[in-house]
């Protein structure tokens, strides 16, 4: 499971031209998932991101978490994290996991901030969405499971 995670003072998906979700401060979460990937893997994902300290204390560190800030947060599903663009010039999403096992994970991972009690905006799994946000700082990270499972390479990975 990967998420690209996007620290931001605004995002908001549309569907249609209709918006479907929007939040202010927090982030905005492009989650990727792929076949292997488990509902432990989905939780552990959403605590890292709700718990992960990206804004900045009264000192001006990064030592705040959403919570902190009363920030929220905006899930949007997205298969191309698993896009392969080692061979010619078309990616290959072959390893993105089919809906019938991204669906109820990427629903685990929506429940599981949601439980975080904070604000949780999503778009729709599979749905032609067109996202903005303003990206603040910036600040933008890349989780993978990949690199928790065990015997799984803790190497650096350049993308």
């Amino acid at each position: 499971m990967r998420a690209l995670i996007q620290r931001v003072t605004q995002a908001s998906v549309r569907i249609g031209g209709a918006v479907h979700g929007e939040i202010g401060r927090g982030f905005l979460v492009l989650l990727g998932i792929t076949e292997g990937d488990t509902t432990d893997e989905a939780r552990y994902l959403a605590d890292k991101i709700v718990k992960c300290r990206v804004f900045a204390d009264a000192n001006d560190k990064m030592n705040l978490a959403l919570a902190d800030v009363s920030g929220g947060i905006l899930i949007v599903s997205q298969f191309t994290l698993y896009g392969d663009c080692k061979k010619g010039n078309r990616p290959s999403f072959t390893g993105a996991a089919g809906p019938e096992t991204a669906i109820p994970l990427y629903e685990a991972f929506i429940a599981r901030c949601r439980e975080s009690g904070l604000p949780v905006e999503t778009g729709v799994f599979g749905a032609d969405m067109q996202v903005e946000l303003i990206n603040d700082g910036p600040v933008t990270l890349w989780m993978d499971t990949a690199e928790m499972r065990p015997g799984a390479s803790k190497r650096k990975t350049n993308y």
